[in-house]
């Protein structure tokens, strides 16, 4: 009789955009409290958005040394007009729902989704990851373990190598691994294609996918990874990973 498991992974996607305003009476161009100072050269006279037939235009006017300043080691952008970017932070998933179908014990199966991101922050972005729970199936009462790789290793901040040779038993569970596609930058661990990591475990999260490029559509893959032994009871099995991606200010 094959011993089969049926998974999901459901995804939450959370875009983080924070902006800070701090409001105080004004009667100079120098704002302050305890933990900063801010010494302004002046304020803007006239700023907004001007539309006409196919274009709009944003303009801010009053700045004392507005654009673009650089040096050996520096680089200044100075002025409203950066603080406005033409570029706004988006975020978005391939898939909000994985389906393994149904498994067959030591036959591991993997799963893409990608995972992209616009990003006109001059600092660049992060996204992290968490896991709900490990699959499980509240029917029958069972978990598919986080996968701890070959040799025992893998947690949510270390990657190893995970060959799911099926005569051993720490290459039964569920990982994940990232590889860089266009524009992003894979948390470390992940150069060799045998490599996968747990995800962490809520409250907890970790960074799966970073950047300091301004850009569109900077794009990473995210493979999950699931095997099972043939002790495992079949039933239908989920958990959930929420992303969260925030832009660097």
């Amino acid at each position: 009789m094959k011993q089969t498991a049926r998974t999901y992974i459901f995804s939450a996607v959370i875009a983080a955009l924070l902006l800070f305003v701090f409001l105080q009476a004004t009667r100079a161009e120098t704002m302050s409290n305890t933990s900063y100072i801010i010494q302004w050269g002046n304020f803007n006279s006239i700023a907004g958005t001007a539309q006409g037939s196919g274009t709009t235009l944003s303009f801010t006017s009053g700045e004392t040394a507005p654009g673009l300043y650089t040096g050996t080691n520096f680089k200044i952008r100075s002025g409203f007009q950066y603080v406005h970017t033409i570029i706004p932070f988006m975020f978005s998933l391939s898939s909000t729902e994985i389906s393994f179908g149904d498994i067959e014990a030591t036959y591991p199966v993997d799963r893409n989704n990608f995972l992209t991101v616009s990003n006109g922050s001059a600092y660049g972005f992060q996204v992290t990851a968490q896991e709900n729970h490990a699959l499980f199936s509240p029917g029958i009462g069972s978990y598919i373990p986080n996968t701890t790789c070959d040799n025992g290793l893998c947690t949510s901040t270390t990657s190893d190598a995970w060959t799911v040779t099926s005569s051993v038993s720490n290459t039964f569970g569920f990982g994940y691994r990232c590889d860089d596609v266009s524009g992003t930058t894979c948390a470390s661990g992940f150069g060799t294609s045998t490599y996968f990591k747990q995800f962490a475990a809520s409250p907890s999260a970790e960074i799966v996918m970073q950047g300091t490029n301004v850009g569109r559509n900077l794009k990473t893959q995210i493979t999950y990874r699931v095997n099972v032994s043939g002790t495992q009871p079949a039933g239908t099995y989920t958990n959930q990973i929420q992303y969260i991606a925030t832009p660097t200010f």
